[in-house]
């Protein structure tokens, strides 16, 4: 994970009732909690948890 990767964000930490999109903002090494990223929707809400709340977006190319 980078800063401005795309990513989606868990409903755990959104309280919503699915995944949504966001971009990382913030990652931080914390050394207690591990690595901790913060993140930003399109609606300028911020989320912040640990990097399993978070799946990057991968985007299949076509070849043909």
């Amino acid at each position: 994970m980078k800063l401005g990767q795309q990513i989606r964000i868990s409903p755990y930490l959104t309280h919503l009732s699915k995944w949504i999109v966001g971009e990382i903002i913030e990652i931080e090494d914390n050394p207690f909690r591990g690595t901790v990223v913060a993140a930003k929707d399109d609606l300028g809400r911020i989320f912040w948890g640990g990097v399993d709340y978070f799946e990057p977006i991968i985007e299949e190319l076509c070849l043909q």
